[in-house]
């Protein structure tokens, strides 16, 4: 039996995630070797103090060599662990609680350059191409198209889109928008759409079977003993279509929140206020949206070749 066997019941209780739960324990793991080893005692909450703490986390930082996050991660793992030991009432105190974490700066966002955005683009021109000689698959190859290119010009979530029904779409050959009726925190946004996002729509809806009882935007194509499902289009088979398009147009591990980063990054490289940007996206803080602002490492490269 593990010795954090109490602790993984508990976090277990408290629906942690999987991989949450085995991350931790993997960390808690490593404090006890380290523990065991430097000071002789077993690894139980009421040995441990806040100065060892502050040693292992100068440890993993100058011996182990791990970056910010790595450690803060670490130091995590044993808040948490050490704050059940306080709600079972082993100890009185958490001894990690003034333990501060490193600083680190705000990673960016992941999004795909313009070059990536050609690319997939003639990379979902291609698909298409391919599939008019199978007419059983051009119906859910075109949907998919036009949803991932849906995506990647208003910068909507994918459960956002998803949830999009024929009504909440406003379209004509020179405007559109869409209302997005169950945005983050229940907040509604009108979104406008761009000449892309017009066309990939319309060229959606005029090959968009009916199915009575279904009047969600993008639906399944998928079909059971009743014909085509009247239900919304789930989230895995657009996450995979994302992925196919990406791998087609050489972008590893695409997904659509990187398609939403991407919409946000190319706003503000052409000027548009962060003001803007936010009630686009449908964020309620400022802070939220200046992460697009956040230099990548790809910006930086840029930036000093110009010095080259």
């Amino acid at each position: 039996m593990s010795a954090f066997s109490d602790f993984e019941d508990w976090l277990l209780r408290q629906d942690y995630a999987a991989l949450t739960i085995k991350s931790y324990l993997r960390d808690l793991e490593k404090f006890r070797t380290w523990f065991e080893q430097r000071t002789g005692e077993t690894l139980i909450p009421t040995n441990v103090t806040l100065p060892d703490l502050r040693v292992y986390r100068q440890y993993l930082l100058t011996v182990k060599r791990h970056k910010a996050n790595t450690v803060n991660r670490q130091l995590t793992s044993l808040r948490v662990w050490l704050h059940w030991a306080v709600s079972q009432g082993l100890i009185e105190h958490n001894p990690a609680s003034p333990l501060r974490l490193l600083p680190q700066p705000a990673p960016a966002p992941h999004w795909i350059s313009r070059k990536e955005q050609n690319a997939l683009v003639r990379a979902i021109e291609k698909d298409l191409q391919a599939a008019q000689r199978y007419p059983k698959r051009s119906a859910t190859r075109r949907r998919d198209a036009s949803l991932v290119l849906f995506l990647l010009n208003t910068g909507l979530r994918l459960m956002e889109a998803l949830a999009l029904h024929l009504d909440d779409v406003v379209l004509s050959e020179r405007k559109g928008m869409v209302l997005v009726r169950q945005g983050k925190n229940a907040r509604q946004r009108s979104v406008p759409l761009n000449r892309t996002a017009r066309i990939a729509l319309k060229e959606w809806l005029d090959i968009r079977p009916h199915v009575p009882g279904n009047n969600y935007l993008f639906i399944s194509l998928e079909v059971d003993e009743s014909g085509p499902r009247a239900e919304m289009m789930p989230a895995r088979l657009v996450q995979r279509a994302v992925q196919r398009f990406g791998k087609a147009a050489g972008i590893e591990n695409l997904t659509p929140h990187m398609l939403r980063h991407t919409f946000a990054k190319n706003l503000v490289d052409a000027g548009v206020s962060l003001e803007k940007v936010a009630a686009l996206l449908g964020h309620s803080n400022l802070n939220t949206t200046r992460i697009y602002i956040t230099p990548s490492q790809q910006d930086l490269a840029l930036a000093v070749e110009k010095v080259a």
